[in-house]
C-alpha cells in the first residue's frame, strides 16, 4: 500500500479538474496543465478532490500509484502557486543577464552563452549573480535550471561556476608545496 497514493489531492478554490482516460488536466488560476497517467494507475475527481487507484494489485500498478498522485499533486501546486528555483554564479566575471527572450551568460569562456528561455518560464536576474526561474510546471523549471547550471558546474577548489542556492558543494585542498 501507498502511503503518498492513498491520499486525496485537495483542490483549492478557483482550481478545476477533470480526467479523459489516463490524461489528468487541472486549471488554476495561473494557467492550464496535464499529465498522462501510466496505464497501471486511475485517477477519478470526488467530491473532496482527485484520488488516484491502482488498476490491479502488481508490483508496477504500486510503484506507478505514489508517483501518479505526485505528478498530479505537482500540477495543481503549480496552478495555485507555482514554482522557483534560484541559482547563484560565483566566479571573477562571472555573470548573467536578461536580454528579451533570451539569458546571456558569462561564464569564463571565450565567447557568451546565450540560453533561449523556453515558453512557460520566467527568468529574473535580481543581481548579476543571482537568478530565479519560476513558472507553473515544476518538471520544466527544474529542467531549465539544471541546463543552466549545466553550461558550468562549479568546481571543487574555488567554487567558481553556476550551483543551485541550498547546494553545498564539497570543497578539495589544493596543492602543497
Amino acid at each position: 500500500m501507498s502511503r503518498i497514493g492513498k491520499k486525496p489531492i485537495a483542490l483549492p478554490k478557483g482550481v478545476t479538474a477533470s480526467v479523459e482516460g489516463q490524461t489528468v488536466k487541472v486549471k488554476g488560476p495561473k494557467g492550464e496543465l496535464k499529465v498522462t497517467l501510466a496505464a497501471e494507475v486511475q485517477a477519478s475527481v470526488g467530491a473532496d478532490g482527485v484520488h488516484v487507484t491502482p488498476r490491479k494489485d502488481a508490483e508496477r500498478a504500486s510503484q506507478m500509484w505514489g508517483l501518479s498522485r505526485t505528478l498530479v499533486n505537482n500540477l495543481v501546486v503549480g496552478v495555485t502557486k507555482g514554482f522557483e528555483q534560484k541559482l547563484e554564479i560565483n566566479g571573477v566575471g562571472y555573470r548573467a543577464a536578461v536580454q528579451g527572450k533570451n539569458l546571456n551568460l558569462q561564464l569564463g569562456f571565450s565567447h557568451d552563452v546565450t540560453y533561449p528561455i523556453p515558453q512557460g518560464i520566467n527568468i529574473v536576474a535580481e543581481k548579476p549573480t543571482a537568478l530565479t526561474i519560476s513558472g507553473i510546471d515544476k518538471q520544466l523549471v527544474g529542467q531549465v535550471a539544471a541546463e543552466i547550471r549545466g553550461f558550468r558546474p562549479p568546481e571543487p577548489y574555488k567554487g567558481k561556476g553556476v550551483k543551485y542556492a541550498e547546494e553545498h558543494i564539497l570543497r578539495k585542498e589544493g596543492k602543497k608545496k
